[in-house]
């Protein structure tokens, strides 16, 4: 019989973010103290959001209201990546993407971890854009998983394919 593993993936579920981007551009057109500003929240392609409104305030406000809808639908903010506020033409556009993946300098940073804190017998091995951690039991892959919540790696962490 095989040893007990998992993988450490960072993935986020494209229809959760649609469900969050769309109760988002609902509020937006709905809440009056975003009547007239021209504020929007839309797709800019497969993993980017645009977040566009008249002053720099107001869509510094959009914003916050897509991560709040992005909360309540259990997407971490750590999965979402947006840069400031700018001019483009008259109204003000931001762009945000998705993080999808452990890069290779991540991966190892989680491996080390893994090394360093983990029990003995425990080994992780990088495999594309995520990890597989495997050991000789269960409840030292369960420590793992302890160790890694414990941990910030500044990227989104989900724990899959535990067997």
């Amino acid at each position: 019989m095989a040893n007990p593993s998992f993988d450490v993936v960072s993935k986020v579920d494209r229809q959760e973010v649609d469900n969050a981007l769309n109760q988002a551009a609902k509020e937006l057109t709905q809440r009056f103290d975003f009547r007239g500003t021209g504020a929007s929240v839309s797709w800019a392609g497969e993993e980017a959001i645009t977040v566009a409104a008249e002053t720099e305030e107001r869509c510094s406000a959009a914003i916050e209201v897509f991560k709040e809808k992005l909360i309540k639908r259990g997407i971490s903010l750590k999965a979402f990546e947006i840069g400031e506020p700018a001019v483009s033409g008259k109204t003000y556009r931001v762009t945000g993407t998705l993080v999808q993946g452990i890069s290779k300098e991540k991966g190892k940073e989680i491996s080390k971890v893994i090394r360093d804190g983990g029990p003995k017998g425990v080994q992780a091995q990088i495999q594309d854009d995520q990890l597989r951690v495997t050991g000789k039991k269960k409840d030292d892959l369960q420590d793992v998983i302890s160790l890694l919540k414990g941990n910030d790696f500044g990227i989104a962490l989900q724990f899959t394919n535990y067997r």
